[in-house]
């Protein structure tokens, strides 16, 4: 590709299409959307050449299957060509967001029973409310005041506790944090910067993770405290890597990062180095070399990691975009396969989103051995490219698999077990009441059931670090429905919020604690047949390279 434009485009419908709505995948699911379809706007790009584009690198149109590929085409289906469709999304996930906000003016999670504000979370929202309002988007009366304030109220509490001595204030902070920069930067943003947490974050600066060190950075730039912009961009320098040739540049984050953590995404933090840079100084040479390596390590062809790393990317990409203004190239480009010429294509500012942008090898295509691919250009304007391959396995059953998390679950029959207890009685008498009473047998693989019949399913997790953000995803036997019919909170062991889908059934763990757990919920048999329950998947939110799967059992059901 010849310009980040369709880099942009291209990362919207996996944002749009994702299949969960916490608080900040309903802000991502219509906020980059947004920001993409203005700067295409001030481009003067029409939407409608991108939409026709041929081609992309979605994964799913490969292969001979021509009404597949048809049905996979993501950019029939993109918001960001059809404005009405952009203020429907907008609609939409503003109201819900509007649903979401606690009483305190903060946000959590998720919303409903149980639910309570976040720090991180509220900054976060308020940060692409804010973005949301620059773009023109109309927000319901008091929704970002109250979100401001709650943050404002935060920050003096983490003042309090910075500023006096140990043992006044329980618990105190023997410095700023990461936290307090994110913060400080959408405190900033509302014009509601607070000096004495600048001199604090700016004094333990040492301390901040390079996400945070490039927030607060942003934070000053704005302030035009240029001296102590510098010394922070110094900072960051330090963990800078180019690789001239590549043509790459990226930050190497030290060894002891919390990738875990939000403030450890390293994709987050390239992101952000990237805003910084943008706003500084769009032309350095480190921002068109970051920009190619973000886009080369997109790691799902078309958007990165998560929901979250992959709408910070947008924005920074978006702000980088504005800047250098990359929308007239004129070349020739060749593609060559083993050292032989195997696509040639023209691109200049008539054929932007249009020429054929795709080389395709697939099975037998690919030979053993080594290859070698080469571009070849021939005239101005920068180029990104991008590589991938994919493959499948066949095995069954599927068995379970994981390192950091491992993830173990077992299905239970329940017997109803009769069983009296003596309770006190209206006249004070004691008599005999019946209680809910279930023994659990364990069920092995292709254990037979009645319809009708209740069974418990354990998830056993060993986790080896503490982690933040952790989806379960168990994957139900199709001849199974779960007993409870409402999502939400239920007071299980984890906190986890428990989502109830057609064929799986979710739990969410904002944290998990190193060590051993376990969550379980009921379902009944009721269809009759054999049925696989493909493995329970673990994963952490942001940073799904963090990944864990069980055993895959089969169970029998009859009348």
């Amino acid at each position: 590709s010849p310009t980040l434009a369709g880099a942009l485009v291209d990362a919207l419908p996996y944002l749009a299409d994702y299949p969960y709505g916490c608080t900040e995948q309903t802000l991502n699911r219509f906020l980059p959307t947004v920001i993409t379809q203005k700067t295409l706007l001030k481009m003067n790009i029409n939407l409608k050449d991108i939409q026709n584009k041929i081609t992309n690198l979605n994964a799913q149109e490969i292969g001979d299957d021509v009404a597949r590929a048809k049905k996979w085409q993501r950019y029939e289906h993109n918001a960001v060509f059809d404005e009405a469709e952009v203020a429907k999304m907008v609609r939409a996930g503003v109201e819900r967001l509007a649903s979401m906000q606690c009483g305190d003016g903060g946000w959590g999670w998720f919303s409903g029973a149980g639910e309570y504000s976040y720090a991180h979370t509220t900054a976060y929202v308020v940060h692409g409310l804010q973005m949301a309002k620059n773009a023109g988007l109309a927000l319901p009366s008091g929704m970002l005041d109250r979100g401001v304030a709650w943050l404002k109220n935060y920050q003096n509490a983490e003042l309090a506790k910075l500023n006096n001595a140990p043992g006044k204030i329980n618990p105190w902070k023997e410095s700023a944090d990461n936290l307090d920069a994110f913060t400080y930067m959408v405190l900033t943003d509302a014009g509601a910067a607070n000096a004495q947490m600048r001199d604090d974050l700016y004094r333990d600066r040492n301390n901040l993770a390079v996400y945070a060190k490039a927030m607060f950075g942003l934070a000053l730039h704005k302030q035009k405290d240029i001296e102590k912009r510098d010394m922070l961009m110094r900072n960051i320098d330090q963990f800078l890597v180019q690789d001239d040739e590549n043509q790459t540049a990226y930050l190497k984050l030290p060894e002891n990062n919390y990738w875990w953590y939000w403030y450890g995404s390293e994709y987050e933090a390239q992101a952000y180095y990237l805003k910084l840079l943008s706003a500084v100084d769009p032309k350095n040479e480190k921002a068109s070399r970051l920009v190619k390596y973000l886009l080369n390590n997109r790691r799902h062809a078309t958007y990165w990691n998560s929901t979250r790393d992959t709408a910070v990317c947008v924005e920074a990409l978006a702000d980088y975009l504005t800047a250098s203004a990359e929308d007239a190239p004129d070349m020739k480009l060749d593609v060559l396969l083993d050292g032989k010429v195997a696509k040639s294509v023209q691109i200049n500012a008539q054929n932007l989103f249009t020429f054929d942008n795709k080389f395709v090898l697939t099975g037998a295509d690919i030979k053993d051995g080594a290859h070698k691919l080469e571009f070849r250009k021939n005239g101005t304007g920068p180029l990104y490219f991008n590589a991938y391959m994919t493959n499948f396995t066949l095995e069954d059953p599927i068995t379970k698999a994981g390192l950091e998390i491992k993830v173990s679950r077992k299905y239970y029959k329940l017997k109803r077990v009769d069983k009296s207890i003596k309770v006190e009685a209206v006249r004070g008498q004691s008599v005999g009441q019946k209680v809910e009473k279930y023994e659990r047998e364990e069920l092995p693989n292709l254990a037979q059931l009645k319809s009708g019949d209740l069974v418990e399913i354990e998830l056993e997790i060993d986790s080896k670090n503490d982690y933040e953000y952790i989806l379960f995803e168990d994957l139900k036997a199709a001849g199974f429905e779960p007993v409870e019919v409402r999502s939400g909170y239920n007071g299980n062991d984890m906190h986890a919020y428990m989502e109830l889908r057609d064929e799986r059934v979710c739990f969410f763990a904002r944290q998990l604690a190193r060590g051993k757990h376990s969550v379980s919920y009921r379902m009944r048999a009721e269809i009759p047949g054999t049925f696989s329950a493909l493995p329970t998947r673990a994963s952490a939110m942001y940073a799904p390279e963090l990944k864990a799967n069980s055993d895959e059992i089969k169970m029998r059901i009859s009348e």
